[in-house]
């Protein structure tokens, strides 16, 4: 973090002085979890629904925070502001404008988080470059990456979420982007809006709007490529497998292990890029990241460089680990929507083809997908149908608000069996004779935990009664309801991560 004196962030913040805080002492460093707090910080009190960070302030100060972020007083050196939400986004506001560095901004209802990885391996070999971890992309965790900034800091991958019109236009007020890109219009969140994608679209738009210099379109999605009139004034690059895209893929290929493979192509080049992701909707995710890290400069041949030695950066997005049995363990239990969900059925199917001396069965461990609205009944329904029709061998589906997929996966012949909880579904597969060559898929909106399923998997091959109870893990800096953090991690997921 850009050293501030504790005089500088009340200025910024609009807040004054308490508990005897000197206003020439300097933080280095803010959190909103007192778990995370390291000597110099600025520990952020949060109120949360069923705790609050002000009760944690004196342990923070204790764990060498210097000073607290707080709405009322908490009897220890503190900033007092009306809101600490709204002050941490006003104190990242300020550190924005201390800073030279390019900040390119991302925007989509699937893929954030991997474009974003992955852009930010891009920009990492043209400078110092700072990403958030995981999913941090709402007003909590977009501020926290900004206060990241080091003075030598020459390039910033964000991604930011949106549940309602006006919040992205409020995130990029504070984050400035000189680039923003627009990787898909599809259905998460979409119960969030009465007017559904229509609105999904004019949200992820407001980047489109706020970018100063460059917006990265998708030119296959036509809400997205819809965008192009809301960034008059600015540069427009598109990506995509369409013929007319400014930076495309051609001659898509997997091998053996449901990597892609693809001609990257620009208007004066070509070059061939393996990734080491899974799944060919990575394509996708790869040509946005090279466009973006193109607009600022790269050439195409340092990106396809970047972009081969790409490895996974977020847990929990299509991992794939081998269990000491042999089983294949395709852990993507960070997120769901119907999108992501179709595009990881693929992935699982095409793992499944490469068996040796034949095909692999392929398992697939389906949770419900949150935040539909009324809609979540019929889309679960479709993606029944769907995994059906590519002809998974076995699905597991787990929980009320999934058993429409179960029954329309059973209806059209597929083998389906539903289980009430994460606690069902480890017995029932402890118990369903998985194969050393086998593929199993764990997939569900995070509220879940198929997480722990997976886990159990990878350790032994089967997830034997009550693993899920036991071999569960965390994302401190993620995770709400743990001493001193709050109900606003740094994800639009935050509601599906609520345990």
């Amino acid at each position: 973090m850009i050293p501030l004196t504790l005089a500088e962030v009340a200025a910024a913040t609009g807040g004054r002085l308490d508990g005897g805080a000197d206003p020439a002492t300097l933080v280095t460093a803010a959190v909103v979890d007192s778990r995370l707090v390291e000597p110099g910080a600025l520990f952020v009190a949060l109120p949360g629904a069923r705790v609050d960070g002000h009760d944690f302030a004196a342990g923070a100060v204790a764990a060498g925070a210097r000073a607290v972020l707080a709405a009322r007083p908490v009897e220890v050196p503190a900033v007092l502001v009306a809101d600490p939400a709204a002050a941490l986004m006003a104190l990242a506001a300020h550190v924005r404008t201390l800073t030279k560095a390019t900040v390119l901004a991302i925007t989509g209802s699937s893929g954030k988080t991997t474009t974003k990885d992955l852009l930010a391996d891009l920009l990492g070999s043209l400078g110092p470059t700072l990403a958030p971890p995981g999913s941090f992309n709402n007003e909590i965790g977009l501020p926290l990456t900004l206060l990241r900034l080091e003075p030598d800091t020459e390039y910033v991958a964000l991604e930011m979420g949106a549940r309602g019109i006006g919040h992205i236009a409020a995130l990029c007020q504070v984050a400035r982007p000189q680039v923003g890109v627009v990787i898909n219009v599809g259905s998460a969140h979409v119960g969030e809006y009465a007017d559904g994608r229509a609105g999904i679209a004019r949200a992820k738009g407001e980047l489109a709007e706020a970018a100063t210099d460059v917006v990265v379109l998708n030119a296959d999605d036509p809400l997205v490529a819809a965008m192009r009139p809301r960034a008059t004034g600015r540069r427009v690059v598109t990506f995509g497998v369409a013929a007319g895209a400014d930076v495309r893929a051609e001659r898509i290929a997997l091998d053996g292990a449901g990597r892609a493979s693809f001609d990257l192509v620009t208007d004066a080049e070509r070059h061939r890029v393996a990734l080491a992701l899974v799944g060919e909707h990575q394509v996708g995710n790869a040509l946005a990241a090279a466009a973006a890290a193109l607009a600022v400069g790269m050439t195409p041949a340092a990106a396809v460089a970047a972009l081969a030695a790409a490895r996974p950066r977020s847990r929990w997005r299509m991992e794939v680990t081998t269990a000491p049995s042999g089983l294949v363990v395709v852990n993507d239990a960070y997120n769901a929507n119907p999108e992501s969900m179709r595009a990881a059925l693929r992935a699982l199917v095409g793992l499944g083809a490469d068996g040796d001396p034949g095909r692999r069965r392929t398992w697939a461990v389906l949770g419900p997908m949150g935040e539909l609205g009324t809609a979540a009944d019929a889309e679960h329904a479709e993606l029944g149908r769907f995994a059906a029709r590519l002809g998974v061998d076995r699905t597991v589906v787990i929980g009320d608000a999934a058993r429409p997929l179960a029954r329309a996966a059973a209806g059209a012949g597929a083998r389906v069996d539903w289980v009430v909880d994460v606690d069902a579904a480890t017995e029932l597969l402890a118990t369903a004779a998985l194969g050393g060559g086998d593929v199993v898929l764990v997939k569900a909106s995070r509220a879940a935990g198929l997480e722990r399923v997976a886990a159990a998997l990878t350790a032994t091959g089967a997830a034997g009664p009550g693993a899920a109870r036991g071999n569960g893990s965390t994302e401190a800096a993620e995770s709400p309801e743990a001493p001193g953090s709050t109900e606003a991690p740094g994800s639009t997921e935050a509601a599906e991560q609520t345990p």
